[in-house]
């Protein structure tokens, strides 16, 4: 609670790199959330993790790895997504948000198994970020076309 409120009272002090830190938190959040969900966060999952926040957020190895490791802390201490998702849906405009949800089937896509839980997770982040079933399968279609090149 007294994090939360310490929080807030940063992202008011006009400090511009809280609300950008709290951004990629959310989306590596619910990026780990994903390639744990099915029980085995193996290496391959870890390695499309890393290149996906390095990429879309340009960060270097070292940003990526602290980044990842508060994303598990988070998820460790976090019963739900709903924060992380809303941190994604009033930062990102609806182009960006779609692309979180190409970023999660990627995740889900790099153990070659798509488990029921993992699909499960990503039509709950869809909704939550108001992007609809069609955009979130164009998605996931565009996620296995990248994996097969």
């Amino acid at each position: 609670m007294l994090k939360k409120i310490k929080s807030l009272l940063k992202d008011k002090s006009g400090d511009s790199a809280q609300p950008k830190r709290s951004l990629e938190l959310a989306a590596a959040a619910l990026l780990v959330e994903a390639a744990i969900m099915d029980g085995n966060f193996d290496g391959a999952e870890h390695d499309v993790i890393t290149n996906l926040l390095s990429q879309r957020f340009s960060l270097d190895a070292t940003e990526v790895d602290e980044l990842v490791n508060d994303a598990k802390k988070e998820i460790e201490n976090s019963v739900e997504l709903y924060g992380f998702a809303r941190t994604i849906k009033d930062s990102m405009e609806h182009d960006e948000r779609i692309e979180i949800i190409e970023m999660l089937w990627h995740v889900v896509l790099a153990d070659g198994v798509v488990d029921e839980y993992e699909s499960n997770l990503i039509r709950r982040v869809s909704g939550l970020i108001y992007v609809s079933d069609r955009e979130s399968g164009l998605a996931r279609q565009r996620a296995i076309a990248s994996a097969q090149t």
